[in-house]
């Protein structure tokens, strides 16, 4: 496939693209020329992000309506879909690809760091199979506030460059308008990318992909004496940390299949995902989770699983002799979990005021996860009114209010205040410490309903443009849009989230 003069007609470059993905083995990926929608309309551009990878902010102003819709392909870029595969709950499909993404390329940003640019929902690639590599307006809305959501919050993150309306309808179990969002990735290489090789014994392709992946990721590790094995602990130690901040600000992704496991540590695919509001460990959103493997406290065991998927990949590579590879995929999945609950405790412990060790801190967080299970008592706001009591127990109040039974809040704040008065930090600088880490605002699943239903139902995006706004800075008060910190109203409560695809 080739571009015409037509897709390559995008004025002067605004874009300046270096495109080594492109550059490695042909069937790592196929070209994907993004089809053109009929009436295309900006809705978003994120103009600090543009500013940041370097891009000609004025220039994709004027033409970002037909850039990131994929009527106008950039002079330099080449898209192209990625090939992988991927266990889907469980399940191992031997060829997805991007079926509905099409890579335009890659920049280095002003901080010399490789970005993927990527659009999603601009038409078939070689790997749509059935689907028309569409998506629909209420995805991209979601992924768009997610993503920066998620980076205002401080979780390593794809981010959302651009959300466009096609001007067309896209057909799932009703007729819905079309978008496309443009996204940003340190890169869209996953655990699906090697399976993909390793599926077909290609262990040459294995050896390329990971050498890539180690320049592109992991430069400490080159010339490491098992660069293989460094970069299978490396990854584990990104995934440990990375899903530890998921639970410690209450997010469940959903679809945590191989496929949708970032190789850079990165959070990537927000389509069934959800924020808790009730603190339940066995809560579930997603509408395709039928069985719960992907429930909020099942997410850290599902992480050490995509591992062990990881490290079959990479056993040619570990060791010559077949026993002995084994051995040390092992001994590195085995090193996960304690990397995971180091990470953890340490989050919540941040949350909730703690920076010194003692022997029953695990105990006293799993002490307040306990009462708020027990009480239904909101995941953010705990947290967030745990900041004001941390100053004065004459703020308890509010908090207390969230427990059905304050009894059980009560007994738990004697004990805190127990450990908190071993901490060198005053009253007001450990409250100060706490909201910090301790978010007034999360992307409430409601208030993304809310926006996506206005969008869709009366092209309103004033509810899109305002909770963007507020998740912009989450970790403050923001006292005008206080409306925007609390839970649903029982008529309001999401129940269910949905992929989009």
């Amino acid at each position: 496939m080739t571009l015409s003069a037509r897709e390559k007609a995008a004025g002067a470059a605004p874009i300046a693209f270096d495109n080594s993905y492109a550059r490695l083995p042909a069937h790592f990926h196929a070209a994907a020329v993004p089809t053109p929608v009929s009436e295309p309309w900006l809705i978003k551009f994120n103009r600090p992000l543009a500013e940041e990878l370097g891009l000609d902010t004025d220039a994709l102003e004027r033409n970002g309506a037909a850039i990131f819709s994929g009527n106008a392909v950039p002079e330099g870029a080449n898209p192209l879909g990625m090939a992988y595969a991927g266990h889907q709950f469980g399940q191992f499909v031997p060829l997805l690809g991007d079926g509905r993404a099409i890579l335009l390329g890659e920049v280095i940003d002003t901080h010399g760091r490789r970005r993927d640019i990527q659009l999603k929902g601009a038409g078939k690639t070689p790997y749509s199979r059935r689907g028309d590599g569409r998506a629909a307006l209420g995805p991209v809305l979601r992924e768009y506030i997610v993503s920066e959501a998620m980076f205002t919050l401080g979780i390593p993150t794809t981010r959302a460059l651009a959300a466009v309306v096609t001007g067309e309808p896209v057909y799932r179990d009703r007729v819905l308008p079309g978008g496309v969002i443009t996204r940003v990735a340190a890169s869209h290489i996953r655990v699906g990318t090697f399976q993909f090789l390793a599926a077909r014994g290609d262990n040459e392709g294995l050896k390329v992909l990971a050498d890539y992946v180690i320049d592109r990721h992991y430069p400490e590790i080159k010339g490491h004496e098992r660069p293989y094995l460094a970069l299978l602990e490396a990854v584990i130690e990104r995934q440990a940390s990375l899903i530890a901040r998921w639970l410690c600000v209450g997010f469940i992704h959903g679809v945590m299949n191989t496929d949708n496991c970032a190789i850079s540590g990165e959070t990537i695919d927000f389509g069934p995902c959800a924020f808790l509001d009730a603190y339940d460990p066995a809560k579930v959103f997603s509408s395709i989770d039928r069985g719960g493997r992907y429930a909020y406290a099942s997410q850290p065991a599902i992480g050490q699983w995509n591992m062990a998927r990881f490290a079959e990949t990479l056993l040619p590579l570990l060791d010559p002799e077949a026993s002995e590879a084994v051995n040390l995929a092992n001994d590195a999945i085995a090193g996960y979990g304690p990397r995971f609950q180091t990470h953890w405790l340490t989050g919540m412990k941040a949350k909730i005021g703690l920076h010194t060790e003692e022997d029953g801190d695990l105990d006293l967080v799993q002490g307040l996860l306990s009462a708020m299970h027990r009480n239904e008592a909101d995941f953010t706001l705990t947290f967030r009114k745990l900041c004001d009591a941390a100053e004065s127990s004459a703020h308890d109040g509010p908090l207390r209010d969230l427990f059905a039974n304050p009894a059980d809040i009560d007994a738990w704040l004697l004990a805190w205040r127990e450990r908190t008065g071993r901490e060198p930090l005053s009253d007001a600088l450990t409250a100060a410490a706490m909201r910090a880490v301790n978010p007034a605002f999360i992307p409430r699943n409601h208030r993304i309903e809310q926006a996506i239903r206005a969008a869709e139902d009366d092209g309103d995006f004033s509810l899109f443009e305002a909770l963007n706004d507020v998740l912009a800075k989450p970790y403050e008060d923001q006292p005008k849009f206080a409306a925007y910190a609390a839970p649903p109203a029982p008529s309001e409560e999401v129940l269910k989230t949905f992929c989009g695809t």
